[in-house]
């Protein structure tokens, strides 16, 4: 556990808690130079395969897993490429296993993973890439815009990057389903959670199911009383803040998050919605769920922009600025298409993530093929298009 939690403290935070403590002993009148920064290159994916390997010590620990004596099997689990960089972070009992067994190719499972590719590449270069350059302008004038603008950029920035992370997701679910590999659903359409602690379920599951098996439930989680469970809540995140990246940043947004969690928390409401918005039958929300939605999108969005910013100060600016400067030219407004046409088609296809929709089997197999090729070449010319392709966001974690 030291060695890898060592490992990561080096590569990504040294140089931000060396930083962190030049300022603070600055601000309290002792001035001094920072000589001790490292100039290292952070290892591609170090956040994601250092809790995988995480999980496997933890796991034998607890005897919950048999230690494999196959060394290739478990540097295969370790740097399984699809998932490498950006997850969905395994646990080795849902993987190992599968490397370690026999794997054959199946067709149904080779359609179905390429039709999450397919979708992961529609939602990362024809959604994400696009709206990237709004938001980049927008966070990096933000002086310059009024207040329509700014909360313009804050929602575009909200589907950008779930779009640009769950279409990473979703590209390596499928490209693993090729090799006869299931990996776990890293989101369920978290937009549409009516609530913090929803969205938390639904958004980058892997990692918040990973912060509760391996750090809440070992500091007691909710067993010891109220207070030390809200300490708990806190720590994981303020780690879970942390985890995304070096920035103070990223610290608050993590802390944001926990004081929104918190109501919900303390009225025991906070595990209430643990199913789809709407009832098997029914495609359509009632007005208190839509009330709901709208105001956790609305808390959501406005943590994002601390996420986002640059700085602290930045980020306190833009969200000032969006209550204060009541200027409304909405330019960039041809950007709601490109949200609309997300919002409508996860709600589409919540009902089924995997995108294996049961009536697609009773569609003759030529017109499915057809439509499918068509849809490959309209994604392909718009990618041709698009001259603004950006890394994936996680890349940098």
């Amino acid at each position: 556990m030291a060695f890898n939690i060592g490992l990561l403290a080096f590569f990504k935070y040294f140089n931000f808690f060396v930083d962190s403590w030049i300022q603070l002993l600055n601000s309290v009148g002792y001035q001094t130079q920072n000589t001790w920064s490292l100039n290292i290159i952070l290892p591609v994916g170090i956040s994601f395969y250092t809790f995988q390997t995480m999980s496997y010590t933890i796991d034998v620990y607890r005897n919950k897993l048999v230690p494999t004596k196959d060394f290739i099997s478990f540097a295969a689990f370790v740097s399984f490429f699809p998932q490498l960089v950006a997850g969905p972070i395994e646990r080795a009992s849902n993987l190992l296993p599968q490397i370690l067994g026999k794997r054959t190719f199946s067709y149904e499972n080779g359609i179905q993973g390429l039709r999450l590719i397919l979708w992961g590449l529609v939602k990362k270069v024809v959604i994400a890439d696009v709206l990237a350059l709004k938001v980049d302008d927008i966070f990096l004038n933000y002086h310059d815009f009024g207040g329509g603008v700014l909360w313009l950029g804050a929602v575009y920035f909200a589907i950008q990057i779930y779009c640009d992370f769950s279409g990473y997701s979703d590209i390596a679910i499928g490209v693993s389903k090729l090799f006869g590999i299931e990996l776990m659903s890293n989101f369920k359409f978290p937009y549409f959670s009516r609530n913090v602690g929803e969205f938390w379920r639904r958004w980058h599951i892997s990692l918040s199911t990973w912060f509760r098996d391996y750090l809440y439930i070992p500091l007691g989680g909710s067993r010891k009383g109220k207070l030390k469970s809200l300490r708990n809540v806190f720590i994981i995140f303020l780690v879970s803040g942390l985890w995304h990246g070096a920035n103070w940043t990223f610290v608050v947004w993590g802390g944001v998050h926990a004081l929104l969690f918190v109501p919900s928390y303390i009225s025991g409401r906070n595990r209430t919605y643990t199913s789809d918005i709407v009832a098997e039958n029914s495609w359509f929300p009632t007005l208190k769920e839509l009330g709901q939605v709208l105001l956790t999108f609305f808390l959501v969005v406005l943590a994002w922009v601390f996420f986002r910013s640059a700085s602290l100060t930045s980020a306190l600016e833009y969200i000032s600025f969006m209550f204060t400067k009541f200027d409304f030219p909405l330019i960039y407004k041809n950007g709601l298409y490109s949200v609309g046409s997300l919002l409508f088609l996860d709600w589409i296809f919540r009902k089924d993530e995997r995108l294996n929709f049961p009536f697609l089997k009773s569609v003759n197999k030529k017109i499915l093929g057809l439509v499918e090729v068509i849809v490959i070449l309209v994604v392909v010319y718009l990618i041709s298009l698009n001259t603004s392709s950006s890394q994936f966001i996680y890349f940098q974690f």
